[in-house]
């Protein structure tokens, strides 16, 4: 949903601009997965030594309705990518297949998972399906192209590793089940697995993360994935279009938190309560969707098989907590799955110019399957308190 604030924020100026005019060859088209922000700094500018790279002949100039005018600077997304002599991602995770001894279901040759569960008075009855074997194929070595996958409203780079050879399928001809697994990179994790799913008929696919991948720089996971745009006024402007500094006080006056969200849905967010998705008419009043509902009891479970809390470890040597995640559940029956809504609230601390600066975004991963996140550095202190489970101290 950053990029959905990005798309309100160049909606506006496309609104105040009247020409456009560029310094450079094709780029490409923008999309959700590849988020932006513009920002104005003023005439003593320097452009930033890491992240993206800039050029002083890749830019554009916007015009605006009032005549101003403005150079913009546009991120490179494909150069200066850190260079990489070190082991290859199989190497890296050689010594996970060599564990004698496994935890969260990885075993050194099968990914073993329980899909029926009986229970009767006198005995336990298990079914068990052995999904793939990575004795029987596993992927090339392949770190040219790197694929990625949208995981948790992130696109995320991952290495595959193909299993075969699993128990066969009654559905397809008694062929045996396979089963790809996803290794991503997660400093903190150890080894666990994110998520499973059905991706067709008895194939499956399995998320694991894993610290071991995150030596491989085109595996780590981006901590920072907007990418900044800079306008700069060309002579005789302002340092920011008049009608943009104008929307954003417009803004500011009618923003009351707990509520986000641009355009025709708003979003409703209370701590430990519910999150909603609502929209107002003032003809027919205000339509309300039920997104998520806080339950503890739901959402330890939910931690206890993923990461709930992400820690940085700061310049001067503190290590603090960046980032809580919290799972709402029971919400609104969805009528394109027949299942209630769910959403994973991302509660982040973000530096700003402003101290009370609050972002509010949403994403849909997955149908009626949210990521709710909500930035700013009023809640930095508030995460300090996060236990494992990511659960806040909120006693004052």
């Amino acid at each position: 949903m950053m990029a959905g604030l990005l798309l309100a924020l160049v909606g506006g100026l496309l609104e105040v601009c009247s020409g456009v005019s560029a310094n450079r060859g094709g780029y490409p088209s923008f999309t959700d997965e590849i988020p932006f922000k513009i920002t104005w700094p003023g005439a003593e500018f320097t452009l930033p030594t890491s992240g993206a790279l800039y050029s002083e002949e890749d830019f554009v100039i916007l015009t605006t309705t009032e005549k101003e005018k403005y150079k913009c600077l546009l991120p490179s997304l494909t150069a200066g990518e850190e260079e990489y002599g070190g082991p290859s991602p199989g190497e890296l995770l050689e010594s996970l297949f060599k564990r004698s001894s496994c935890s969260y279901r990885v075993r050194l040759f099968c990914f073993h998972l329980i899909f029926l569960h009986t229970e009767t008075e006198t005995k336990i009855s298990v079914q068990e399906y052995f999904l793939g074997n990575m004795a029987q194929k596993n992927q090339a070595e392949k770190t040219d192209s790197v694929p990625t996958k949208n995981i948790e409203g992130q696109l995320t780079p991952y290495y595959s590793v193909e299993m075969g050879n699993g128990t066969p399928c009654l559905l397809k001809q008694d062929q045996p089940r396979s089963t790809a697994v996803l290794y991503v990179c997660h400093p903190e994790a150890k080894h666990e697995i994110l998520s499973v799913a059905e991706v067709t008929t008895c194939e499956y696919e399995v998320v694991v993360l894993t610290p071991l991948l995150c030596a491989h720089p085109k595996y780590r996971f981006k901590s920072s994935p907007v990418n900044a745009i800079f306008c700069q006024a060309l002579a005789g402007s302002p340092l920011r279009p008049q009608r943009l500094a104008q929307l954003d006080k417009e803004q500011e006056e009618q923003l009351k938190p707990p509520f986000g969200g641009v355009g025709w849905w708003k979003y409703e967010f209370c701590y430990g309560r519910h999150v909603h998705q609502y929209h107002e008419d003032k003809e027919q009043g205000k339509n309300i969707v039920v997104v998520g509902n806080w339950n503890a009891d739901e959402h330890l479970d939910w931690a206890k098989k993923n990461v709930a809390r992400s820690l940085q470890l700061r310049e001067d040597g503190v290590q603090k907590v960046k980032l809580v995640s919290h799972f709402y559940g029971h919400g609104d029956v969805c009528d394109l799955t027949g299942k209630p809504r769910q959403v994973i609230v991302k509660l982040k601390c973000k530096e700003s110019e402003s101290p009370h600066a609050v972002t509010v975004y949403m994403l849909e991963p997955q149908t009626c399957q949210y990521v709710l996140g909500v930035e700013s550095p009023v809640i930095c202190r508030i995460l300090d308190t996060a236990d494992e489970y990511g659960l806040l101290s909120l006693s004052s």
